[in-house]
C-alpha cells in the first residue's frame, strides 16, 4: 500500500465531528493506523477517554538514544461535510485527474498516511530514525482537544514529557508568489480569546421609549468591537516573515509601515495580513423572544484572536469598547505560542524542504488560529507547523481545508513523504 492508497483508505473512515462532543468517532481510523503501525514493526498504545474517540500513540526507537525525542502530531477527525455540495462523495476517497478528494484530504488525512509510509518504508528497509519520534495520532482536534491532546495532556503528560520539539499541520505547503517557490512554516499560532457579550436593561413593550433597552446596548457594543482596528502587534515570526519575503521579493520593508510593506507582499500577503494585529469578530447575535417585547438581556458571540504575550492588552481594550452595560465572558481561552525561529529544529525543516525542492525559500509564519501545538506548549513542548506537501501551480490550497470539494494533489502526497522521512530520519 502507497501514500496514495493509505491516505484514500483513511478518508473513507467517516470521522465526523460536529462539535461539542457529539462525533461520528474515530475509533476505525485509529484502529487502521494501529494495524499499520503493528504492521511495521511498532507498537502502538490506544487511549480513550470517551468510547469511540480514540487516539493511537507510539514510539519508533532511534540511532541515537541519548537524543530527546521529537514528537509528531497529527488528528484523525474532521468537520462535516454535506454530501449535497460536492462533486464526488465526501468518504468517497476518489482517485480523479491526479488529486485525490474527500473531507480530509489536507487536513488532515494526508499527513497522516505520509507518517504511516515513512514508518513503514523504515521497516522495509531496515532503517530508524537518528531519535526517537514519538507519534501522535489523535482525536477531536476540529473541536476543543477534550478527548484528544488536550486531554492527553493533561492526563499522560509522561508519554511526551522527554519530547524536544514537535512538528504538526499548517506549515511546509508551497506557497507560490511571482514564480518564487515560498514555504511557510509554522512557528508561532495567535490565541483565542472568545467572548460571550451579555448587555442587560429594562424589559418593556416594545411600542414604547425605553433608553435601557438591551439589544441596543449590545449592538453599539459590538459595532465598536466590529470597526476598532487593534493596532499593529509585530511578534518575532511575523517580523522575520516580513522581512525574509520582503527580501526574496525584492520589496522595501518598512517596520515603521507594516500596512504599507504587507500590502506590497503581493500574494504573500495573505499569510501575514490577519497575524500583525489582534482581532475581534462578531459571529453571532441573541435577543428576544417576541417581536413587541423588548428583552432585559441580549448576547453576542465574538471570535477572538490574540497573538502571543497581547491579552491582557486586548481585554482591557474591549472592556473599554463594550460600555458599562455589557459584561464580558470568556469561552475555552487559549494563549498563544511561539516557537524559536531561528533553531536548529526550523533549520532541520528548511534542509529537508530544500533537499526535496532546491528552490525553496523557507520562511516562518505564524498561524491565525490554531492546532494541537497549544496543548503540548503546556508541556514545555516548542511546537511547528510543517506537515509538508506539494501544491501545483493555480491549485488554491487554502480555499480546502473545511471547504467544498477538499482534494490533496497525488505527487504532494509524495513530496510530502519524502519531505518527512528525510527531517525525521536526520533531525
Amino acid at each position: 500500500m502507497d501514500v496514495v492508497e493509505r491516505c484514500a483508505e483513511l478518508i473513507r473512515f467517516d470521522t465526523t465531528n460536529r462539535g461539542g462532543g457529539d462525533s461520528e468517532g474515530e475509533r476505525e481510523a485509529a484502529e487502521f493506523v494501529a494495524a499499520e503501525l503493528s504492521a511495521a514493526g511498532v507498537e502502538p498504545t490506544l487511549l480513550e477517554r470517551k468510547p469511540r474517540r480514540t487516539n493511537v500513540i507510539a514510539r519508533v526507537a532511534g540511532s541515537d538514544a541519548s537524543l530527546p525525542p521529537v514528537l509528531v502530531q497529527a488528528h484523525l477527525d474532521v468537520v462535516p461535510a454535506q454530501a449535497a455540495d460536492w462533486d464526488v462523495h465526501p468518504f468517497s476517497g476518489e482517485l480523479r485527474d491526479g488529486y485525490l478528494w474527500g473531507r480530509g484530504a489536507v487536513d488532515m488525512k494526508d499527513m497522516v498516511a505520509e507518517l504511516l509510509t515513512v514508518v513503514t518504508d523504515w521497516h522495509a528497509q531496515g532503517r530508524q530514525p537518528r531519535r526517537d519520534v514519538v507519534l501522535a495520532f489523535v482525536a477531536d482536534e476540529e473541536d476543543a482537544g477534550d478527548y484528544g491532546a488536550h486531554w492527553l495532556v493533561a492526563e499522560h503528560p509522561d508519554l511526551f514529557r522527554d519530547c524536544a520539539a514537535a512538528i504538526g499541520e499548517s506549515g511546509g505547503h508551497t506557497h507560490r508568489v511571482d514564480g518564487i517557490h515560498f514555504y511557510p512554516v509554522g512557528t508561532a499560532e495567535r490565541g483565542s480569546s472568545h467572548l460571550r457579550l451579555t448587555a442587560r436593561g429594562r424589559a418593556g413593550h416594545g411600542s414604547r421609549r425605553n433608553d435601557e433597552n438591551a439589544v441596543i446596548r449590545l449592538v453599539a457594543a459590538v459595532q465598536r468591537l466590529a470597526e476598532h482596528r487593534w493596532p499593529v502587534r509585530l511578534i518575532p515570526s511575523v517580523q522575520a516573515y516580513i522581512e525574509r519575503v520582503g527580501e526574496a521579493l525584492g520589496v522595501e520593508v518598512d517596520l515603521s509601515d507594516v500596512d504599507g510593506t504587507v500590502a506590497r507582499l503581493g500574494g504573500a500577503a495573505s499569510l501575514v495580513e490577519s497575524t500583525i494585529r489582534n482581532s475581534t469578530t462578531p459571529t453571532a447575535l441573541t435577543a428576544g423572544y417576541k417581536v413587541n417585547v423588548i428583552p432585559s438581556t441580549a448576547e453576542a458571540l465574538i471570535d477572538t484572536r490574540v497573538l502571543p504575550g497581547g491579552e491582557a492588552e486586548l481585554l482591557a481594550g474591549v472592556d473599554e469598547l463594550i460600555g458599562p452595560h455589557v459584561s464580558r465572558e470568556l469561552i475555552n481561552p487559549q494563549p498563544g505560542v511561539q516557537a524559536p525561529v531561528d533553531s536548529p529544529w526550523f533549520d532541520a525543516i528548511a534542509d529537508a524542504l530544500r533537499w526535496a525542492d532546491p528552490a525553496a525559500v523557507v520562511v516562518p509564519y505564524c498561524l491565525g488560529g490554531g492546532t494541537d501545538a497549544k496543548a503540548f506548549a503546556r508541556l514545555g513542548i516548542p511546537g511547528y507547523g510543517f506537515s509538508p506537501l506539494w501544491i501545483p501551480e493555480g491549485f488554491d490550497y487554502r480555499a480546502m481545508a473545511h471547504g467544498v470539494n477538499e482534494r490533496v494533489p497525488v505527487e504532494g502526497l509524495r513530496f510530502g513523504t519524502k519531505v518527512l522521512d528525510r527531517f525525521l530520519s536526520r533531525c
